[in-house]
């Protein structure tokens, strides 16, 4: 990347952006990654850099949220800790080992398909009584880890659409706690990636600190906005998320 102050600015405000839109809806990587791409990175650079820079929202969102992240007990956060970093351990070994193509033709029907779950969520966890099944949750976690450690666009509403189906979640916990979970997974892909891939330091330092600014706030916006018009809005990005990918 050349070191410009407007690339600098694009970097940092994007950034800014990505961690406050990703805390919300989970689709940060539709504003960082291009972002990367429009300063000048090549798409694995670019990809593997963005994964590095993502884990500054889940700081920022820790940071400013961290008694909450805690409140179904150390024994199940630690759960969910674990199965996020072995998915996204998972996720980078894939990327490393088979490049971007590998799941190109699946992704957008996985993003397009957690959409209309996620619209549905409301009734689906009304027909299912309720209950929750965490077994299954913690299993379909290490998929979605997998997948953010892989590519990452669109994980957050594919893990909204689990959550709500599977755990008794209510939505705020569900949107910390998306957060806090794709960050672990992006931190321990990027361990692999620190070693073995083209990360852009600079880069990921700048968006790094944009994602902190941005996931730091985006608790104290999201209590002002309502659980139906959230599900709505992160449901149609994931539709568009999802046209886009299949052009």
């Amino acid at each position: 990347m050349d070191v410009t102050v407007f690339n600098v600015a694009v970097l940092l405000f994007a950034g800014i952006a990505a961690g406050l839109i990703g805390y919300l809806a989970g689709l940060a990587s539709l504003v960082s990654y291009p972002a990367l791409l429009a300063v000048g990175l090549p798409p694995l650079s670019a990809n593997v850099t963005n994964t590095l820079a993502l884990v500054g929202a889940g700081t920022g969102a820790t940071l400013r949220a961290r008694h909450e992240v805690a409140r179904d007990g150390t024994k199940r956060l630690w759960q969910q800790v674990i199965v996020s970093a072995l998915g996204g351990s998972t996720g980078s070994v894939l990327l490393l080992v088979s490049g971007e193509s590998a799941f190109e033709a699946i992704v957008p029907w996985l993003i397009l398909f957690a959409s209309i779950m996620l619209l549905l969520s409301p009734r689906l966890r009304r027909l299912a009584g309720g209950r929750e099944r965490w077994p299954l949750y913690l299993t379909v976690l290490y998929v979605v880890c997998l997948y953010g450690g892989y590519f990452g666009a669109g994980a957050g509403i594919v893990y909204f659409a689990i959550v709500v189906m599977l755990t008794r979640h209510p939505w705020q916990r569900a949107v910390l706690m998306k957060t806090v979970l794709l960050s672990v997974s992006n931190l321990a892909a990027s361990l692999l990636f620190v070693a073995l891939a083209p990360v852009d330091w600079l880069a990921a330092a700048i968006m790094f600190a944009g994602n902190l600014i941005g996931g730091n706030i985006g608790p104290l916006v999201q209590r002002h906005i309502p659980e139906r018009l959230s599900r709505i809005v992160i449901a149609l990005g994931g539709c568009y998320l999802a046209w886009h990918l299949m052009r």
